[in-house]
C-alpha cells in the first residue's frame, strides 16, 4: 500500500464536496483561558452522522470499481467507520455487511441499521469483527474493506485538517485522537505538506494503547483493549497509518479513561460541545499536558458527537467529582 500524498487529499475534498459539507472551526474563549493558548475546535461530530469517517467512506465509495460495488463491501468497526460505510454505500446503491462487537454502542448501531447495512455481530472488540469479516470476505466474494489501511480513506479523512488550515492558516498545533490512525496519518500528510513547522499531536487511551506502542517501537504491536471510548478502542497498530505517522508525526500522549470522561464535561461546561469518548480524547490530551499548547494557536478536533446518555451521565459525574 502506498500512502496517499497531499494531492490526494485534494482531490478527495473535491470528491466528496457534494456530498459532505464543511465542519467549524470555532474559537472558545472557555478553553482558551483554560490551557492559557488561543483553542480553535474543528466540530467534526456537526456532520450528518455525527463524525469524521463520514468523510473516509465516500471518497472511498466515488473511487471503486463498478466490479467491486457489484460485489458488495464488507467491513469492521466499533460504529463510526461502520456508520460511514453504511452511508456511502446507500448512496452508491452498494451492498453493505458491517461486522461490530456484540456491545457496539447501541446507537451507531440504529444509525447502521436505518441506513440499511446488514449488520454482523462477533466478538469482544473491534478487532475481533475485523478479523472474521475478513474471513467472511474470502469465502463470499466481498471487497473487504479495512478501517485503517486503505489510502482512500485517510485521504478522504484527511480533508478535515485540509480545512482547518484553510479556516485557520497560521495555527500551530494540531491535536486528534488516535484510534486506528486513518485521522492523525491524514493530518500528518497534510500539515507536514503545506508547512512542517506545524505541530501534529495524536493522543490515544493508554486503557488501549496498541497505537501508541507501535509508534514508539517502530514495529506493529498488539496489546491488551479497556477503555469505554469506542472510537479509540483498536487493541492492535495498523501497517499505513504507522508508516504515516512514524515519519510525520511530532508527539504521542497517552490519557486516562478518567480524564477522558473529565474532558467530556469539559467540553459541555466550558464550550457548550457534546462530544463522545474519542471526541473528547484529543482535548484530554492537551489538559493533561498543558505544556504542549501553553502560549500557542491550537486547533483540537472534536471528531464525533455520538455519545450515550449512560455514557455522558457518568462523564458528568466525573466531572463533577
Amino acid at each position: 500500500m502506498q500512502a496517499p500524498t497531499l494531492r490526494d487529499v485534494y482531490r478527495a475534498k473535491k470528491t466528496i464536496a457534494p456530498h459532505i459539507p464543511r465542519t467549524p472551526l470555532h474559537y472558545s474563549s472557555g478553553l482558551s483561558e483554560m490551557l492559557d493558548s488561543e483553542v480553535y475546535l474543528k466540530h467534526d461530530e456537526h456532520l450528518p452522522l455525527g463524525a469524521f469517517k463520514g468523510r473516509g467512506g465516500i471518497n472511498l465509495l466515488a473511487n471503486l470499481s463498478d466490479e467491486e460495488k457489484d460485489r458488495g463491501l464488507i467491513t469492521a468497526s466499533s460504529g463510526n467507520h461502520g456508520q460511514s460505510m453504511a452511508s456511502a454505500c446507500k448512496l452508491f446503491g452498494v451492498k453493505a455487511i458491517i461486522g461490530l462487537p456484540v456491545d457496539a454502542n447501541p446507537n451507531k448501531v440504529a444509525a447502521m441499521r436505518a441506513l440499511g447495512a446488514e449488520l454482523v455481530f462477533h466478538g469482544a472488540d473491534f478487532d475481533a469483527a475485523r478479523l472474521h469479516c475478513e474471513t467472511l470476505a474470502k469465502e463470499e466474494g466481498y471487497r473487504f474493506v479495512h478501517p485503517v489501511n486503505d489510502p482512500l480513506l485517510i485521504a478522504g479523512v484527511g480533508t478535515q485538517a485540509l480545512e482547518t488550515l484553510e479556516d485557520l492558516p497560521d495555527v500551530q498545533v494540531l491535536m486528534l485522537p488516535l484510534g486506528g490512525g486513518s485521522g492523525v496519518s491524514g493530518a500528518c500528510i497534510v500539515a507536514k505538506g503545506i508547512d512542517p513547522s506545524i505541530e501534529v499531536l495524536a493522543v490515544q487511551s493508554e486503557q488501549a494503547p496498541a497505537g501508541y506502542l507501535s509508534w514508539k517501537q517502530g514495529e506493529i504491536v498488539e496489546t491488551e483493549m479497556n477503555t469505554f471510548a469506542e472510537g479509540v478502542a483498536t487493541r492492535s497498530g495498523y501497517e499505513l497509518a504507522q508508516s504515516i505517522i512514524r515519519e510525520l508525526l511530532d508527539d504521542f500522549l497517552l490519557v486516562s479513561d478518567e480524564e477522558i470522561h473529565r474532558a467530556i464535561g469539559t467540553l459541555v461546561d466550558k464550550a457548550h460541545t457534546l462530544a463522545e469518548g474519542a471526541g473528547a480524547t484529543a482535548l484530554a490530551g492537551a489538559i493533561r499536558y498543558p505544556e504542549k499548547v501553553r502560549g500557542k494557536k491550537v486547533a483540537i478536533t472534536v471528531s464525533g458527537g455520538n455519545i450515550t446518555a449512560d455514557q455522558l451521565s457518568k462523564s458528568l459525574e466525573v466531572y463533577r467529582s
